[in-house]
């Protein structure tokens, strides 16, 4: 049903709030579907595994004993900075697939 489909042509509210609530049931699905998702990410050849909710919260950090030199610590914090990051990207690209997209308004 179009919002302005209604006999005489005026605006039909009933149409657009139906539409609404459809998108936020369906943002709300969506939403569930990313808390329940994990990502992997990784850096280094796997020295370093981040675990990440599709929140992008935090689950797990995994570091390779190999990847632990006394004498450099400042490579172990950016193989950790990578893996974060590549983590973050992944559940950017998984909230960007997974949101409805907007409808076209005519406002």
């Amino acid at each position: 049903m179009s919002m302005f489909g209604t006999e005489g042509g005026g605006f039909d509210m009933n149409a657009l709030l139906a539409q609404a609530q459809a998108m936020q049931q369906q943002m709300a699905n969506a939403q569930a579907e990313l808390a329940a998702t994990t990502v992997e990410g990784t850096a280094g050849g796997d020295l370093v595994q981040v675990t990440m909710t599709g929140e992008g919260d935090v689950t797990a950090v995994v570091i390779a004993p190999t990847a632990i030199d006394p004498e450099d610590p400042e490579t172990l914090g950016d193989l950790i900075v990578a893996a974060l990051r590549d983590a973050s990207t992944q559940v950017k690209a998984l909230a960007n697939a997974a949101m409805p997209q907007l409808p076209n308004l005519p406002f």
